[in-house]
């Protein structure tokens, strides 16, 4: 089996849809999200625009490996958003991402099967309208070595097309360096065979 090392999200805040269904009108809006403060930021955000409106469901999903998600039915009845907007998620096989519905009443109720469809819908519309990518796992590791050895580290880096994420240059040098995660063991083992140059996980 070859390890995955790659994960869809998307590119950036999709448009605002919106759907009808008898009167009742569904905001959808799509987020690329890496923390749960990014997540209650875009809903803070989106409870001032729409401050007239009765419910702000959501799900997101969070992570590549280890997985982390939520569903939210905002006083809908139970699994009635949320879980239709998580199954959105999980259809378009994506994660660190937020999905919002905006619920505007019109007075005539939908039903428990009325409003997961139209849940469903709104976030269905809303990811369609987003730029779905694919981004790759990445491990970083602390590479510690003196000047002399900069070369040696260097060489390595450029020609395994490492990513420097940061470095320290004070008495002894830092790198942060970032690779994919099927690359990550062979780049571990490179370094770590070279004379008096550390390597550690971040």
């Amino acid at each position: 089996m070859s390890l995955k090392d790659t994960y869809n999200t998307i590119a950036s805040p999709s448009p605002e849809i919106l759907y009808k269904e008898k009167n009742s009108k569904f905001f959808g809006y799509a987020y690329p999200v890496t923390t749960e403060e990014e997540i209650k930021q875009h809903l803070e955000q989106l409870r001032k625009q729409h401050s007239g409106a009765v419910h702000f469901c959501y799900a997101f999903q969070l992570g590549t490996e280890k997985v982390y998600y939520r569903a939210n039915d905002d006083g809908e009845p139970s699994n009635s958003a949320g879980m239709p907007i998580y199954g959105q998620i999980q259809s378009f096989d994506l994660t660190e991402v937020l999905i919002v519905v905006v619920r505007y009443f019109g007075g005539i109720k939908l039903g428990v099967s009325g409003l997961i469809s139209a849940y469903r819908t709104a976030a269905q519309m809303a990811l369609q309208e987003a730029e779905i990518i694919e981004k790759t796992i990445d491990i970083h590791y602390l590479v510690s070595f003196d000047y002399k050895n900069m070369n040696k580290v260097m060489r390595v880096i450029k020609e395994n097309n490492l990513t420097i994420v940061s470095q320290k240059m004070t008495e002894s040098c830092q790198i942060e360096i970032a690779t994919r995660k099927k690359n990550a063991e062979k780049i571990f083992d490179i370094f770590n065979h070279l004379f008096k140059i550390e390597i550690q996980k971040i």
